[in-house]
């Protein structure tokens, strides 16, 4: 079975039988449950819902049955077509609508797909939300509307040009620092949106490129997670050839990873904590101190330490995107996300935005004067490894995390999601996994080492507990 429900929506792999897999039938469903939670909640609203979608084989399919099942709904469709993460999250709030639909399976591989749900805001909607819309879904107690009463169908391809111009207008991003450092960039689309969109960002900004697998056809040249091993393309071009940087976003682009101008890795977990540094930086030369940041459990204590270098305070979050936005809201935070490359900037929108990430970061390199390879070497060097625990369907795993965080009750204890032990030069996180009957234990040290070897010594620990 590979039909997800979450907070967030529902993903899964294209065809198959009904229930089991993402098929009209079910996508039908759960579009109409999330059409019924929108009125709900905003009786008196616009009437219009936004889609947007990536460039994944199945999404011209998955577009027609979600723009029709609103419609029947009664609702007002801006279909914006091939369109990024953050763009759709934009043009909810600029158009006024009520709610939005993301098409897209993020880094999954090209048989996924899903849909993503939006608010009013053009925010994901919370866990409450999230478990409201999967209820309607389960009653299936739905009422479309009458023949007078059917939405319109409306195509709007604004949205690319709107985003841009946001993104190039913030007070940070330096358009005259990156013009004058003349930079050449490689970028790794994924044969998906981000070869729509991307050229016309640095062409905005005047910077030149070349782009991989650039064609938005869906059929992805290679694993579309940004991870190193997965890169092999791009950083063979970098080594190979003069760049400046290398770019790599997923199919929705709203995932970052750079690569450095000799070829390695920036690494994922320092998309966030480069950018994060030069906003505090530039905010600090404005007089502004005490500033926070957030991100999730999960993610590198570099944040934390460049936060704290700043003279500013770090939160954590539980893992997930809406998770870190409430948190994000919650502090005053100037800027967040999540280690594996999201960056959310509150002065843009509350979501991840490579566009974003991608500005800010070239003004950073701009205005530092220095190579990538030069400016990753300013931050603490960590390394997180990433290991599982299996599970059998007698595990308690309450009971088992319960027990790992007496044991080390002496220590920084976390438990907002699962138990995470903090200790004076590393860190273990142990959590149930939403999608698999596992437990994911992340674990960061100073050597990558010493970090597999804390995550092992942790798994050690829970398979004595059996």
């Amino acid at each position: 079975m590979t039909l997800i429900k979450s907070i967030s929506g529902i993903r899964g792999t294209i065809g198959g039988p009904t229930g089991d897999t993402l098929n009209p039938l079910d996508i039908v469903k759960f579009v109409t449950a999330y059409a019924t939670f929108i009125k709900k909640n905003r009786p008196q609203g616009s009437g219009k819902i936004v889609v947007g979608r990536d460039a994944r084989i199945s999404g011209e399919m998955v577009k027609n049955v979600v723009c029709g099942t609103l419609m029947g709904y009664g609702y007002d469709v801006i279909n914006i077509g091939l369109a990024t993460t953050p763009t759709t999250e934009l043009a909810v709030r600029m158009s006024g609508a009520d709610g939005g639909i993301i098409i897209t399976a993020s880094h999954n591989p090209r048989q996924w797909n899903a849909l993503k749900l939006l608010n009013n805001e053009g925010e994901f909607l919370n866990k409450e939300e999230g478990n409201e819309v999967l209820r309607l879904a389960e009653e299936e107690n739905f009422e479309y509307a009458d023949v007078d009463h059917l939405g319109k169908y409306i195509e709007d391809d604004s949205f690319d040009e709107k985003h841009i111009n946001a993104v190039v207008q913030l007070p940070l991003v330096d358009k005259e620092a990156i013009r004058n450092a003349r930079f050449n960039v490689c970028v790794d689309s994924i044969n998906s949106v981000g070869g729509v969109i991307l050229p016309k960002l640095l062409e905005k900004l005047r910077v030149s490129y070349k782009f991989l697998n650039k064609e938005p056809n869906g059929d992805f040249a290679h694993n579309p997670e940004p991870l190193e091993k997965n890169l092999t393309g791009i950083m063979d071009e970098m080594k190979h050839k003069h760049y400046d940087l290398g770019i790599v976003v997923d199919p929705d682009v709203d995932r970052l990873a750079f690569i450095s101008e000799n070829g390695e890795m920036f690494g994922e977990e320092y998309t966030l904590v480069s950018v994060a540094d030069y906003v505090l930086s530039r905010m600090e030369e404005d007089g502004k101190k005490g500033l926070t940041t957030v991100s999730n459990l999960s993610s590198t204590r570099a944040l934390r330490d460049v936060t704290e270098a700043h003279g500013g305070k770090y939160f954590a979050a539980a893992v997930g995107e809406v998770n870190v936005t409430t948190k994000m809201k919650e502090v005053g935070a100037v800027i967040g996300g999540e280690g594996n490359g999201g960056v959310i900037y509150p002065e843009s929108h509350y979501g991840r935005d490579a566009l974003v990430g991608i500005a800010l970061f070239l003004s950073a390199l701009a205005r530092k004067e220095m190579k990538a390879s030069q400016f990753r070497k300013t931050f603490p060097p960590y390394f997180i490894a990433k290991n599982r625990i299996d599970l059998t369907p007698e595990t308690d795993v309450d009971k088992i995390l319960e027990k790992v965080k007496e044991m080390y009750s002496n220590e920084q204890v976390n438990d907002i999601d699962g138990v995470k032990i903090d200790f004076a030069d590393s860190w273990v996180h142990l959590r149930k996994s939403n999608t698999e009957p596992i437990i994911r234990v992340y674990s960061e040290a100073s050597t990558m080492e010493q970090a597999d070897a804390l995550g092992k010594k942790i798994m050690q620990v829970v398979y004595d507990m059996q």
